[in-house]
């Protein structure tokens, strides 16, 4: 809200790309859509106090995940990130202690919990890390150290170091790392004897990449979530400091622990989701040619940081009867975001050809001194795209109606296949 966002992103724009599947949620009018954002607002101090929890979580994780529904020309990894996070955040006791729901209501304290409560999100942070990870072992990013060079050579303006940010050998010296750091980190947290030490090249690495690139608030997530993996003793430790300084109460002993083991559903949903998590990332198999052109199952894999696409998109209005052809200016249309993501992404190009027929089904079009009636249009559009350095080349040819192709998870044989 401070900085505009909500107004530029969700109230502004005339269109919205919605998910497949999810195309019925629709952004509130004009300047009610302040108002999810208001109730995260309460919702996160209600999380971060422990104060009618299990509420504020539920309430958080509906507001956040519906903003990020609205558009998917907004999305971003860490944004799934924290509707999944937010979401098992429902489902654990973590207001049993040290919170003020247990000083409200004294029989609700606990002093033990079950592993899983811990567990789940060591598993949940662990995929976001491996998955980054096993995406980087990819030709474009340790041999041709790309979309990095790119990156990293923009900040040449940057004192003290940006001259040696032009050079190639720290864009490889930097995709190595950050392969290397992804896959094996979660080893080095989960041990006792490493952990300190895996967790300071956590700070160090995503303090880097706040510094060097505009990923927004994933780093501070990152550093302040990994701490889950530290040792119970060192978290003890903490309540034990802030809970000395709280004044006492009555009730406050009264404490229970929790049942030996969780309930059979309870695993069966527990299986069921890390099941769905694991496989997700790896649903691009199914599809042939290279994911980075297809991007065929690339959303929701964690893959951070792996692509840099450019595209250019001309679209042009057909009508059928006369065969009149009229190229679209995508600015009457699109936000600058939207034109931008749209021109590289082929489900988007497909909602945006619908977005043109409706608009244009029934209209008249003026020529000079004639009028023309447009009905049942065609959609066709010429569009090249350059990815990861590579020179610009066609990605949709001007030869398809956009709007007779069906929009669904199946491969998209209208894209133009990639070659090196």
């Amino acid at each position: 809200m401070w900085f505009g966002w909500v107004s530029s992103l969700y109230i502004q724009p005339d269109y919205y790309f919605g998910y497949l599947g999810f195309e019925w949620v629709k952004p509130l009018p004009g300047n009610w859509m302040y108002t999810p954002f208001i109730f995260m607002i309460f919702a996160a101090v209600g999380i971060l106090f422990g104060f009618l929890y299990r509420f504020s979580a539920a309430l958080f994780f509906l507001c956040f995940t519906y903003v990020e529904l609205l558009d998917k020309s907004n999305y971003l990894n860490h944004y799934y990130f924290v509707s999944l996070m937010t979401f098992l955040l429902i489902w654990v006791p973590a207001n049993r202690s040290l919170s003020l729901d247990a000083r409200i209501r004294p029989r609700i304290r606990r002093e033990t919990t079950h592993r899983w409560h811990i567990g789940i999100f060591k598993f949940q942070l662990a995929c976001v890390y491996v998955f980054a990870g096993i995406a980087k072992i990819h030709p474009d990013w340790l041999f041709d150290a790309q979309p990095l060079r790119i990156w990293l050579q923009a900040h040449h303006h940057l004192p003290l170091i940006g001259d040696l940010l032009r050079e190639k050998w720290v864009a490889y010296a930097f995709s190595w790392f950050g392969c290397i750091y992804d896959v094996f980190i979660v080893v080095f947290l989960l041990s006792r004897k490493w952990f300190a030490f895996a967790y300071f090249f956590v700070i160090a690495f995503h303090m880097i990449t706040w510094y060097l690139f505009p990923i927004g608030i994933f780093p501070w997530v990152m550093i302040f979530s990994t701490l889950i993996f530290f040792p119970t003793a060192f978290h003890e430790k903490i309540v034990r400091f802030l809970h000395n300084k709280l004044p006492k109460h009555k009730g406050e002993h009264m404490t229970k622990p929790p049942s030996s083991e969780p309930s059979p559903w309870i695993r069966r949903l527990l299986f069921a989701y890390i099941f769905i998590q694991i496989v997700v990332p790896f649903r691009y198999v199914i599809y042939p040619g290279n994911l980075f052109w297809n991007e065929e199952g690339f959303r929701f894999s964690w893959r951070v940081m792996l692509m840099h696409k450019e595209g250019h998109a001309t679209f042009y209005l057909r009508d059928k009867a006369t065969g009149r052809e009229s190229e679209i200016d995508n600015t009457r249309f699109l936000t600058d975001t939207q034109e931008d993501q749209m021109a590289t992404q082929p489900d988007m190009i497909l909602q945006y050809a619908q977005i043109l027929k409706e608009h244009f089904d029934g209209k008249t079009l003026r020529y000079g001194e004639h009028e023309f009636p447009i009905s049942d249009p065609e959609i066709h559009a010429q569009i090249y795209v350059s990815l990861n350095g590579r020179p610009s080349r066609l990605f949709v040819d001007k030869r398809h109606d956009l709007t007779q192709l069906p929009y669904n998870l199946a491969h998209r044989e209208w894209v133009e296949p990639f070659e090196e």
